[in-house]
């Protein structure tokens, strides 16, 4: 009797841990941790004092939201994902989860995020988070098969969670929620670039189009690539003139630019796939650089 209520622990136990990883991979935990941390920074701020209530809320309204976005992108791109090698064994085109239940745990999140944020701090923040789930899951991810556009419009939800945490800590779009807006959206197409290009034979079978070349991966593109990079440098010294930030930030900034431009060049220079791989992990270092200078700059 000991051994099967063992055998029943242990089988609910397994059937319960395969689920969570489900769902994890369906809210995407690591992309969904770095829009917290950007809307983290963006209340961190502007808040006249650091709640740690209030920064636990966002936290959860944010992954919340964050992670029926993705879900309600896997839901609308499961033929497509069962086509990608990096995707295939997601839970919708492995089979491991059906459409009812993924939209069920897509909108159960989508209301308890949107609740959430709208509840306990104001209804501009829950009205941005829910512009930006719109956009992202039923924009942006149709586009993606369309037209190189999508990236344009991606980036507008890529680039609202740092706005999206400064109105929850002042309640209003002010002028440095703007500029973290702006910094973050003028990120985001070298950032995306990098990616389809590194991904671009397996985004080729799933007739996704994000390079903005016809010609994919080629001069043109790194063009592009190099164009939106280098614009970080002239917008960071340009809004430390106008005093948005002070010293400590516009080095961060700085440093930051300078890391993602360098291999941006290279790319340029020698379009290659291993270039293109540089210049995504370089973007994956600009944003908490840059942020994190900006939020010692404000203590100091």
């Amino acid at each position: 009797m000991n051994n099967g209520n063992r055998d029943i622990s242990i089988s609910f136990k397994h059937v319960l841990s395969a689920k969570l990883s489900d769902v994890a991979q369906l809210y995407k935990v690591r992309l969904g941790s770095l829009v917290v941390f950007s809307s983290v920074i963006g209340y961190m701020l502007l808040a006249p004092a650091w709640d740690m209530l209030s920064i636990f809320m966002l936290s959860i309204g944010g992954f919340l939201v964050t992670g029926a976005s993705n879900t309600f992108n896997q839901i609308f791109e499961k033929d497509v994902d069962a086509l990608m090698e990096r995707t295939k064994d997601r839970p919708l085109p492995a089979g491991r989860m059906t459409l009812v239940e993924s939209s069920l745990w897509a909108g159960i999140a989508a209301v308890i995020g949107l609740v959430i944020l709208t509840v306990f701090f104001n209804v501009a923040t829950g009205l941005l988070s829910a512009i930006s789930l719109i956009i992202y899951s039923f924009i942006y991810t149709p586009l993606k098969r369309v037209h190189p556009i999508a990236v344009f419009v991606g980036a507008i939800p890529g680039a609202l969670p740092p706005m999206i945490g400064a109105v929850a800590a002042t309640g209003f779009v002010g002028d440095m929620a703007l500029n973290l807006f702006a910094l973050q959206f003028v990120w985001q197409f070298p950032h995306f670039w990098a990616i389809a290009w590194y991904a671009y034979d397996d985004y080729q079978k799933a007739g996704i189009m994000l390079l903005p070349s016809k010609g994919g991966k080629n001069k043109n593109s790194a063009l592009n690539i190099l164009i939106y990079t280098a614009t970080l440098l002239p917008m960071t010294i340009v809004l430390y003139l106008l005093g948005y930030y002070q010293l400590i930030a516009l080095i961060a900034l700085v440093v930051a630019a300078v890391i993602f431009l360098l291999p941006a060049i290279k790319l340029y220079r020698e379009t290659s796939d291993v270039n293109a791989r540089k210049v995504m992990f370089a973007s994956f270092m600009y944003l908490p650089v840059a942020l994190i200078g900006l939020l010692i700059d404000s203590i100091f």
